[in-house]
């Protein structure tokens, strides 16, 4: 009976380590190589063809790291698909057009190298927290980023922001107190610039952005709000969008919760990819 068990007990090791991603740590995506334009890659023991998501950090735009994905990649690579965590510059020595940029390169990067680690390079998935989620909108929304890689909106099928405040920066300025309206004001710059690196100022038809899950936390007055516009903003252009209101969540557990099975903002998340991939 003990050398029964014990086999079971090695055929379920067996399973758990064949489940495991295959980790690329540091890779970089801009030449000349350094810490901030690196990105990692969890994929998929086995397959080819997989979709591939790209996550972006949050921190503020001046704060973060790619290694902060609690249980993601195990969760993305549980469900067939490559998960590319990537780091960007950050502030004070990079604009939040840089770091779009720099996000864009990151993709360019991720469409060449994806069947490197058995992804699909042309389905993409873009993902992001917080301030994540508002450069991940952007370069879903505003063409210019990914074109300037010489790609496509196209090959990006699904955006999913999580808990972003500044899809229309403006508004956002508007709603808070003047200390932190000073302070987006810096980090954004003068009012052109601010409804440039608005993702609600890029909505529009005709451009092959992809379809939205906007994860957002329910009672949070300005991330509800910004989340509920950027989503009327999409479907007037004719985008398919949802805003999702997570209950019971806050800033940090909408994003650190991510992944968990039985958490209904990932519910909602996976859903939506099985959708956008049926159709593939």
């Amino acid at each position: 009976m003990r050398f029964v068990i014990s086999l079971a007990g090695l055929l379920l090791a067996s399973a758990l380590i064949a489940a495991e991603p295959k980790v690329h740590r540091d890779l970089p995506y801009a030449e000349p190589k350094n810490d901030k334009q690196t990105l990692d890659v969890y994929a998929p023991t086995e397959g080819k063809d997989h979709p591939v998501v790209v996550w972006i950090h949050g921190g503020g735009w001046q704060a973060g790291d790619k290694t902060e994905v609690q249980t993601k990649p195990q969760a993305f690579v549980a469900k067939g698909m490559v998960f590319v965590s990537i780091n960007y510059r950050l502030l004070p020595k990079a604009t939040i057009k840089q770091m779009a940029e720099d996000v864009a390169k990151a993709i360019r990067w991720a469409h060449e190298h994806a069947k490197e680690y058995g992804g699909d390079p042309n389905t993409v998935f873009v993902m992001g927290h917080s301030a994540g989620a508002q450069l991940a909108t952007l370069v879903c929304t505003d063409e210019r980023y990914l074109k300037a890689e010489d790609l496509s909106l196209a090959i990006i099928k699904g955006c999913v922001p999580v808990d972003g405040d500044t899809y229309d920066v403006p508004m956002q300025i508007q709603t808070v107190e003047q200390k932190r309206a000073e302070g987006y004001k810096k980090k954004f710059g003068d009012a052109d610039s601010q409804k440039d690196l608005s993702p609600v100022t890029h909505a529009a038809k005709g451009k092959n952005i992809p379809p939205f899950l906007i994860l957002h936390v329910s009672d949070h007055p300005e991330t509800k709000a910004q989340s509920q516009r950027l989503s009327k903003a999409l479907q007037e252009a004719g985008v398919s969008a949802k805003a999702f209101p997570a209950e019971e969540k806050t800033h940090d557990t909408i994003n650190s919760d991510l992944g968990k099975t039985d958490d209904k903002p990932t519910q909602a998340l996976m859903e939506f990819l099985d959708g956008v991939l049926k159709k593939r």
